[in-house]
């Protein structure tokens, strides 16, 4: 695996070091840049393009909300971890319909920050937060967002929705008569194409794409 070149764009100074050790952990990882503010951060991404950005939501000079947008727009392939003290219940689902690949909020362990850029590296979603995910809008962004993609069959819709729902395969199974090995590699299936690896982050893509209500 090439190594993974990384920006962390991050004001609080103390903060900032920590997730500089620990990103120090991520094998094959090199953090090319540091930045304490927005701006310079941004421009210095758009001009090196790395594979990943970890950014503050709340920077003194600007967002990273609006580093997000910019970075979306000149360079999509970049995988973008938002970081944050100021969740919101929306935020989540907010945060994926700008194309986020992950979101930590800064009350979880440290550790999570490993895990997130472990997974989103691998083209999966990491959003873990100590809010539980909510209708609303997060303040900055548009409320009338485009809808997101459903890449997923009408029977995959089905069973994405009844996940969601915290039902069990084997319940899943009973419900729609057919077996439960079946309902597990529509599982796989439907984690494997919208790429998630557990249920929280199925249920708020499932949210997301207007599959099941908030």
């Amino acid at each position: 695996m090439r190594k993974l070149r990384a920006v962390l764009i991050e004001d609080e100074t103390m903060f900032r070091q920590l997730i500089l050790l620990t990103l120090g952990k991520v094998k094959d990882l090199q953090v090319i840049g540091e930045f304490g503010l927005g701006k310079p951060g941004l421009e210095f991404c758009l001009r090196e393009k790395p594979d990943l950005l970890v950014v503050d939501l709340m920077l003194p000079d600007t967002n990273g909300i609006d580093i997000t947008r910019e970075v979306r727009r000149m360079v999509p392939e970049m995988k973008i971890l938002v970081i944050t003290a100021h969740p919101s219940e929306r935020l989540p689902a907010d945060l994926m319909s700008l194309g986020v690949n992950g979101y930590v909020d800064k009350t979880e362990p440290i550790e999570y920050v490993l895990s997130a850029v472990e997974t989103v590296r691998s083209g999966g979603m990491f959003f873990a937060s100590r809010v539980r995910a909510k209708g609303g809008t997060t303040p900055g962004l548009a409320a009338n967002r485009p809808p997101l993609a459903i890449p997923l069959t009408d029977r995959e819709q089905e069973i994405a929705r009844l996940v969601a729902a915290g039902q069990m395969s084997k319940e899943i199974a009973a419900k729609l008569n057919l077996s439960v090995r079946t309902v597990e590699k529509h599982r796989a299936n439907i984690m494997e194409k919208i790429g998630v690896r557990e249920v929280a982050s199925l249920t708020r893509w499932c949210i997301q794409a207007g599959l099941v209500d908030t």
